[in-house]
């Protein structure tokens, strides 16, 4: 088991280390965007600051309509078993 998942791992981990360097490399480190000024690192952490709580709310409203469902597939699996055409047997 610890094999089939260290193979995974340092596969991963060297494909990172091998194309970390030439990340900063492009356009003279400048990045995709542009100039990282006060505007823009500004703006970036008010959208970092919304989001979070934004997907927590949105993960916490999906994990509640799971919930629901398991519930929901567990009371029909129940009354289906205490039918007694359906339990079978003689």
């Amino acid at each position: 088991m610890l094999r089939r998942a260290l193979t995974p791992f340092l596969l991963a981990l060297t494909l990172v280390l091998v194309l970390a360097p030439a990340a900063p490399a492009h356009d003279g480190g400048q990045g995709t965007f542009g100039i990282a000024n006060d505007k823009v690192v500004t703006n970036a952490g008010f959208i970092l600051i919304a989001f979070f709580p934004l997907f927590v709310f949105a993960m916490s409203m999906l994990q509640m309509s799971l919930d629901r469902r398991k519930e929901r597939r567990k009371a029909a699996r129940k009354a289906l078993a205490r039918e007694d055409r359906v339990r079978g047997g003689w």
